[in-house]
């Protein structure tokens, strides 16, 4: 790989700045359907750089965001999430002026992905030169910019001053065109949709900043707007006149070339680096998440035949899942993938990638958790009855136990792996008043005391619409080896019903076995067995 040998990773804190659009994305959740009949969206991290900066710590670069989100809730959303993954935040700048950009997507069909962007004075583009130290850039090993921050003159400007910096203290400099008309000016405010529009301006403002480039990345569309020519070749030469920067060219289902000297006269001489064809649901994202293994290649020093292969498998694996951030690999499911490719042709379909994905990308780890359980519903039930007691003093007491937990919690020093089992029919004050406050947070979905297994509340899916994230599916089984054969695949079905709608919904999951209080034979070293057959 012909690159700039910049820096080690051993003498900078950072591998790479991301500097650029950084937003809320809203989802339409209804596939078909078009943004006017859409019912329910999912709320995902969103913008260009944003994505990248997600993308590259999940495959274990050591990631920054470099941009402004409102001072509100949406930003702090984006805040946590980038976060959350390990990217680096400390330039994220809270604007109290401005809210995040937001962005509602929908899914059409495998070519009509309608979208609009609100972005009428976002925070992400009131990035001024002032907000650009000096001495954070010098700390990465690379700057990545995308191109939608060439289209202002202040964001520009704050380009252009991190670029200076990133030259004189020897970063890598790549540049994803991300080239979006309306981004630009060139489309009415609705039409998010538009790929490609030719505008000279746009051109001549692109390529007064080319040179500045170690790595450029874009589609053949966004090669055609640098270059000026809607000759993908051409446009590429006249990029190429420009620049001596690597030239990574996106080619869809095909693949994608690289550049790194002079541009071929015939595509027949042009190498394709190809990727395993995959079924399309949504290309929204999929550019952002090849760039972030181009970047794992390019960083790492290998070579562009390996960088390729991780690019195009990241953009695979996007283009067959709902959303962009949270769909992109993590490092170990994209390796796991990468092994097995030649046989996996439906990678939203396999169920060891779709477990890799579901374990690697939790939102929360607890190594160690001191959960205090008062679930319980049958037993306070018959206490109340006993005593006489109206149930509806249950409620109370459940606010109680919780304010209890918190104090114990407070007095051990345990508030960072504290958590509850309380439960939905009398605890649901409780849980609505701990809910976001950093607490591990259990709820039961089973019939208490059913065996063969049931449900409290019916339909499992229904219910998990209506749970905060960060709640846990806790499901009770009484559960034998030598029950009935019968009672066995009665119990199995139902569980993994509620599997598949925790990996719908994103909820994890506790299950907890019991041998059931009548089987004639106790032996605890039944357990690990049924864990194994689970």
């Amino acid at each position: 790989m012909s690159m700039n040998k910049a820096v080690s990773s051993e003498q900078k804190p950072l591998d790479v700045i991301c500097l650029g659009r950084v937003a809320v994305d809203l989802y339409g959740q209804q596939i078909g359907s078009r943004l006017e009949d859409m019912t329910t969206f999912a709320k995902y991290l969103g913008g260009s750089s944003g994505n990248v900066a997600y993308g590259t710590a999940i495959q274990g670069l050591r990631s920054a965001m470099l941009a402004r989100v409102g001072d509100e809730h949406m930003g702090r959303f984006v805040r946590e999430e980038l976060n959350r993954v390990g990217v680096d935040t400390q330039c994220l700048l809270s604007d109290r002026d401005r809210l995040t950009a937001l962005v509602i997507l929908g899914i059409k069909d495998q070519d009509t992905f309608p979208l609009i962007f609100y972005r009428d004075n976002c925070a992400d583009m009131a990035l001024t030169p002032e907000d650009i130290r000096e001495d954070y850039i010098a700390s990465s090993r690379a700057l990545a910019v995308t191109g939608t921050h060439l289209s202002h003159p202040n964001t520009r400007a704050a380009v252009l001053k991190a670029l200076e910096y990133a030259q004189k203290h020897g970063l890598r400099r790549a540049l994803d065109i991300d080239y979006r008309p309306v981004l630009w000016g060139l489309t009415s405010l609705g039409d998010g949709e538009t790929r490609f529009i030719a505008s000279s301006q746009v051109t001549e403002q692109l390529q007064q900043v080319l040179r500045h480039f170690d790595l450029i990345v874009g589609t053949e569309e966004e090669f055609h707007i640098a270059g000026g020519s809607t000759d993908t070749l051409t446009a590429l030469r006249r990029v190429r006149q420009l620049t001596q920067a690597v030239l990574v060219c996106k080619r869809g289902a095909l693949g994608c070339s690289v550049f790194e000297g002079n541009i071929a006269d015939d595509w027949s001489q042009v190498k394709i680096h190809s990727g395993v064809r995959v079924d399309v649901l949504n290309v929204l994202g999929a550019g952002d998440a090849f760039m972030s293994g181009l970047l794992r290649g390019y960083l790492n020093d290998e070579s562009w035949e390996q960088a390729c292969r991780y690019a195009n498998a990241c953009g695979a694996l996007v283009v067959s899942r709902h959303g962009c951030a949270p769909a992109m690999p993590t490092k170990k499911e994209l390796d796991d993938y990468l092994a097995r490719e030649q046989s996996i042709t439906r990678p939203d379909k396999d169920p060891r990638l779709n477990h890799l994905h579901r374990v690697t990308t939790r939102k929360q780890h607890w190594p160690e958790l001191c959960v205090f359980a008062f679930d319980h519903r049958k037993q306070l039930v018959d206490i109340a009855n006993e005593v006489g007691a109206s149930e509806s003093a249950i409620p109370p007491l459940k606010m109680l136990l919780l304010e209890g937990a918190r104090q114990a919690a407070l007095e051990a020093g345990l508030q960072n792996n504290s958590g509850i089992l309380a439960d939905t029919t009398f605890g649901q004050q409780a849980l609505n008043d701990v809910t976001g406050q950093g607490w591990w947070i259990g709820r039961p979905v089973e019939m208490p005391g059913s065996y063969p297994l049931k449900l409290e509340h019916g339909d499992i899916g229904s219910q998990l619409v209506s749970w905060p994230q960060e709640h846990v599916v806790k499901c009770l089984v009484f559960y034998h080896p030598l029950d009935a054969e019968s009672v066995r695949l009665e119990q199995e079905a139902l569980i993994d019903e509620v599997y598949r709608a925790c990996c719908q919904s994103g909820h994890d999951l506790l299950l907890e076995v019991i041998l059931p209080r009548d089987a004639a034979d106790q032996n605890e070293q039944y357990y690990p067995q049924i864990v194994e057959r689970f």
